[in-house]
């Protein structure tokens, strides 16, 4: 099983004209992922690649082809309207890839999706994969492979690394979903955590944060109350100092919180395995596992 998207997920692309969106089109259509329509506003009646017909509209590109997801591949300052376009439409999952978009845009549109159906991923982020089923992102779908594990990340490329750490261990994923590292975002660990403990499939997490915000903090109170699958985390940005932000928007401590120090305490005490280095996280998660009576293969 997995969450979210599966071999049925039917996929728009918005910005699928674009130098980025036509090279990621095309990725996950080759990973196996059923693209089925691309938009970019006047260039409707084109086909993308001689075989995926270009609307002007989601809502257009969603009444023809069924579409259920998209990927946005819209530069920043139109990619917050995009996201609403989307949602308008009545699309149920929104990726949005899109880095750098104004806060105050992200903050009315983090408002207008909360109030309808649809579920965002993002923006700043690698997106999401079923392994072996759909790809909706830039993430490399070699390094993935069907299997137990649910990957939840702020980051892209320890996302990257966990899944490859797993993958040489034998141990595949059921979905890796990269949640984006701006300040205002959609899905939260916790809410990927709601839906990793509803999947009977799903047999254990590795969850990667990092300083900033208090959404690690939230996860480890949902899990010490909620959450019996063995899980193993890490958080990036032990040695940045404090007020300097490091990489990703939201990764910045101010005021005394969102101190990697508060979030590892938090997690251990909510009975999470935390890995000392990247290196340690597929390590720590099957020494977990293997306590929780998992067979390992």
């Amino acid at each position: 099983m997995s969450v979210l998207i599966n071999s049925k997920t039917r996929l728009v692309v918005q910005g699928i004209t674009g130098k980025s969106g036509s090279f990621h089109a095309r990725g996950c259509r080759d990973y196996g992922t059923n693209v089925v329509a691309g938009v970019t506003p006047a260039r409707g009646g084109e086909m993308f690649d001689d075989t995926i017909p270009v609307f002007d509209t989601v809502i257009e590109a969603r009444q023809a082809t069924g579409a259920n997801a998209t990927m946005i591949f819209v530069p920043p300052e139109f990619a917050a309207d995009s996201i609403a376009e989307a949602a308008d439409a009545g699309i149920e999952l929104i990726v949005c890839i899109t880095e750098g978009i104004p806060v105050l845009d992200m903050m009315r549109t983090k408002a207008l999706i909360s109030s309808s159906k649809s579920i965002l991923i993002g923006p700043n982020c690698p997106g999401i994969i079923t392994p072996g089923e759909c790809k909706i992102g830039i993430m490399p779908g070699y390094i993935h492979k069907p299997g137990n594990v649910g990957v939840v990340s702020r980051s892209g490329t320890l996302t990257y690394e966990a899944v490859w750490q797993l993958s040489c261990r034998g141990l595949g994923q059921s979905t890796c979903i990269g949640i984006g590292g701006d300040p205002i975002h959609g899905m939260t660990h916790t809410d990927a955590l709601k839906l990793f403990n509803e999947d009977t499939a799903t047999e254990a997490v590795i969850m990667i944060g990092e300083i900033g915000g208090s959404e690690e903090e939230e996860a480890a109170a949902y899990i010490a109350e909620h959450f019996k699958k063995p899980i193993a985390a890490f958080i990036a940005g032990a040695t940045a100092p404090p007020g300097r932000r490091m990489g990703h928007a939201g990764a910045i401590v101010s005021g005394g919180k969102g101190t990697a120090e508060g979030k590892i305490a938090a997690l251990q005490k909510a009975g999470v395995a935390v890995a000392k280095t990247p290196a340690e996280m597929a390590d720590v998660l099957i020494e977990k596992m293997k306590s929780c009576g998992i067979k390992i293969p």
